[in-house]
């Protein structure tokens, strides 16, 4: 089972959009990241997102790079920035390709919450558009880092 994390996209500021949705440097740096992921025959089964403009269209693209089609999204409530983690973490089910795009520090704890059982460890420094996967064997309690995808290196 893969769990795909993704930051949304860089946002436009309240002044420029009320609603923050992607910015033009996010839209490039989410579909750079979108066309990677499908050279390495990412397919997620889910994508499910917060609902915020930013992370609806985050998905979005990341729905039509993956699964050629952009409506193949579908927004959750529990995974905002200061939602609960563990009540996401327990819902998980084996087998299932799942990506979520939401936002910090959601995304950041839960990574640090399923691989080292802490919402306050940080296991991974997310980035805005970047893919975080992580994976856990079938008799194995913990989840671990598999790889990344940032759409810088600094």
């Amino acid at each position: 089972m893969a769990l795909y994390l993704v930051q949304h996209g860089k946002s436009l500021p309240k002044e420029a959009d009320p609603e923050q949705g992607l910015s033009p440097e996010g839209f490039a740096d989410v579909r750079r990241i979108a066309g990677v992921a499908a050279g390495y025959g990412v397919k997620p089964a889910l994508i499910q997102h917060s609902g915020k403009k930013r992370a609806v269209e985050t998905a979005e693209i990341f729905a039509e790079a993956l699964l050629g089609d952009k409506s193949q999204t579908v927004p959750i409530q529990s995974i905002g920035p200061l939602d609960d983690v563990a009540a996401v973490a327990n819902a998980l089910e084996p087998g299932h390709h799942r990506m979520m795009v939401g936002h910090l520090p959601f995304m950041e704890r839960l990574a640090g919450f399923l691989a080292a059982g802490s919402t306050e460890r940080v296991v991974f420094k997310f980035q805005n558009g970047g893919i975080v996967c992580l994976d856990k064997t079938p008799d194995s309690r913990w989840w671990f880092i598999k790889w990344a995808l940032m759409p810088r290196i600094d």
